[in-house]
């Protein structure tokens, strides 16, 4: 297809000449088979897959995989009810597929997948993609540039309000054809911004004709991608179907992906009956996230036996934040001596020691385990950055490089306890009567709001440590679906929250830390961050022009971040535990920001030795 002139766009010859010859002709766009947000993509226009994969992969077999809790819903795009495990509201899942996939192996790349052809203009203010045509429902329609246009309409319309954060430089979507969409932005410093439209997952607009959006609904889901969803089970199980005349099989990022004939979800009440039902052979994959568990609870005869295999998988990514988080809605935590107070309780190294066996390092940043993470004291281009925010930031930002408290493991938390009461006491709380109270004498309280069982064994030391001050905290924890409402309400004093970063932060950072997403409901802001400085570092991060900018910007931003002490940070790992029943082959390598799952394949002969195995094992030990 030609590109798109001034002529075409409605401006008379007359007009063209009458302008300036600097002005007559524009910088050519950009056409490409893929998208990398600083450089070029490695892999060339009709790579034949993914290097990491093994392209020759047979097809066959299913595997089992679990899941926490139950679900009501097949749409994962709006607030009302808890969805079915394969569907994912932010990336791409196994049902709806992207314009762009993004590459496991690259930091910040992607490639086309629905989009044969992907243009951005010079100076970054539009891009277009190019529907491939041969890109098929699974009803044998053909995927069109209209249903990315009205995905993206009922997306921002109806949808999740991490959408709005996401696109909300976007000035307006236009079909220009039947396989052409274009969407133009409202300047042209979002260079991150093609690709995340890239990453739009496209639904079908006949199918939702007549079907109400913003409903949760058990109505089986129209795709495009490898598999369709085949039957479930209300809150017990859902079983995906690979689908047999994909379109996209033989595309450069599929190939040698989508192996298993089926991939059943099993769902469990909590963590622990999950793992017996690893241990059982009902699920086969297991990722496991608790260190206890990692240390004592894969001791199994199968595992002697070597039916099941379990490693260690180190990675590439920053590991994010997991923390403490308190609601600063709420009064109780508007003051950032209060917040340091309550991070000064928390006792790391204990809790590393007795729990743990020593297998997590304590959490520093919000991109820890990456160049973007901030360290030392600002220098350089990072100093510059912050200089036009002293007074505005808190003065430790210059003065002192930020790190947690450390003690010495034995519980014995004295000195931290007393520096924090000593800030407490400038808030005006005072210890009478063995409570901490205010001048009013009202008791510091309040409530950490738990989703499953397992976060209970750090919040309960936690709160034992609390009550040396005078803190009365209690524990409460609900099941999966009464937490997403809450936690969608910010009905909390305080949780445990989860901050996933990748190696290229951008539009996502307003999400997490902006003050409009602070006031919306159902947003990703748990923390309720509000604060003028952080929305104008998250917009420098976005319009970061290169990639040294970006990582300075994003240091600068981390920061600030941390010194307003947000949260309590707990640690980290950068690995993945695994542990799998060995029926399956696997790749020669994992990709370098992925655990790779979905290159792996069934084999019978394994399979059918686990499975005498299982027959042949003593009766204790099935």
């Amino acid at each position: 297809m030609q590109r798109r002139s001034l002529l075409g766009a409605g401006l008379s010859a007359p007009f063209l000449r009458s302008l300036p010859a600097s002005a007559q002709v524009a910088p050519p766009a950009r056409r490409s088979h893929g998208l990398a947000l600083h450089g070029t993509p490695a892999l060339p226009a009709g790579f034949p897959h993914w290097p990491w994969v093994n392209p020759d992969a047979p097809k066959g077999g299913e595997m089992v995989r679990w899941a926490l809790g139950s679900f009501d819903s097949f749409n994962p795009f709006v607030l009302r009810g808890t969805p079915g495990a394969g569907l994912n509201a932010l990336q791409n899942g196994i049902l709806w597929e992207s314009l762009l996939e993004r590459s496991a192996d690259e930091a910040s790349t992607a490639y086309c997948h629905l989009a044969a052809v992907v243009e951005v203009a010079a100076d970054h203010t539009w891009v277009a993609f190019e529907i491939r045509p041969e890109a098929r429902w699974h009803d044998g329609k053909p995927v069109l540039a209209e249903d990315v246009a009205w995905t993206f309409s009922t997306l921002m319309e109806k949808g999740r309000p991490l959408y709005r954060a996401y696109w909300g430089d976007v000035a307006e979507v236009k079909v220009e054809s039947a396989r052409r969409v274009l969407f133009r932005f409202k300047n042209g410093d979002n260079h991150e911004l093609p690709s995340v439209i890239g990453e739009l997952p496209v639904l079908p607009k006949h199918w939702w004709e007549g079907r109400d959006f913003s409903r949760p609904s058990l109505d089986l889901p129209l795709g495009s991608g490898p598999y369709r969803l085949e039957k479930f089970e209300p809150g017990r199980s859902i079983t995906w179907r690979r689908v047999a005349d994909y379109w996209g099989a033989n595309l450069g990022t599929r190939k040698g992906t989508a192996n298993f004939d089926s991939i059943r979800y099993e769902y469990f009440r909590d963590n622990t009956v999950a793992l017996e039902a690893f241990k059982a052979g009902q699920v086969d994959l297991r990722q496991e996230n608790i260190a206890k568990e990692w240390a004592t609870g894969y001791d199994f005869p199968a595992v002697r036996q070597g039916l099941v295999k379990k490693e260690e998988l180190r990675h590439q990514n920053p590991t994010g934040m997991q923390s403490f988080t308190m609601n600063l809605r709420r009064p109780l935590f508007q003051d950032a001596r209060v917040r340091q107070a309550l991070g000064l309780v928390f006792d790391f190294e204990w809790l590393n020691a007795n729990l743990f066996y020593g297998s997590y390092k304590r959490t520093e940043s919000y991109f820890q385990n990456s160049e973007l993470a901030s360290s030392g004291l600002p220098q350089g281009r990072e100093l510059e950055i912050l200089q036009k925010y002293r007074g505005r930031v808190p003065a430790e930002v210059f003065t002192t490089p930020y790190r947690e408290s450390v003690t010495d493991g034995s519980g014995n938390n004295r000195d931290n306890l007393r520096r924090a009461l000593a800030l407490l006491k400038e808030v005006g709380w005072e210890v009478k009567e063995r409570k901490l109270v205010n001048a009013q004498g009202q008791q510091f309280s309040f409530e950490i709001l738990l989703g499953e069982p397992s976060m209970e064994r750090l919040a309960l030391p936690y709160v034992q440590w609390l009550q040396r001050i005078g803190v009365e905290a209690r524990v409460r924890t609900v099941d999966p679906a009464q937490y997403q409402v809450r936690s969608d309400a910010y009905d909390y004093d305080m949780t445990v929250d989860v901050i996933g970063q990748s190696l290229s932060p951008g539009n996502e950072q307003r999400e997490f830390f902006s003050c409009a997403k602070a006031r919306e409901p159902g947003g990703r802001n748990t923390a309720g961050i509000c604060d003028p400085v952080v929305d104008e570092l998250i917009e420098l991060v976005i319009a970061a022009p290169d990639r040294e900018e970006l990582v300075q910007r994003t240091r600068a931003l981390d920061r600030v971040l941390l010194w307003h002490r947000y949260v309590i940070p707990m640690y980290h790992l950068a690995a993945y535990r695994l542990a799998w029943w060995d029926k399956f082959g696997r790749p020669a390598r994992n990709p370098k920001h992925g655990l790779g799952v979905e290159g792996w394949w069934w084999e019978p002969q394994r399979a059918a030795a686990v499975e005498a195995g299982k027959r042949n094992a003593p009766p204790a030990a099935r």
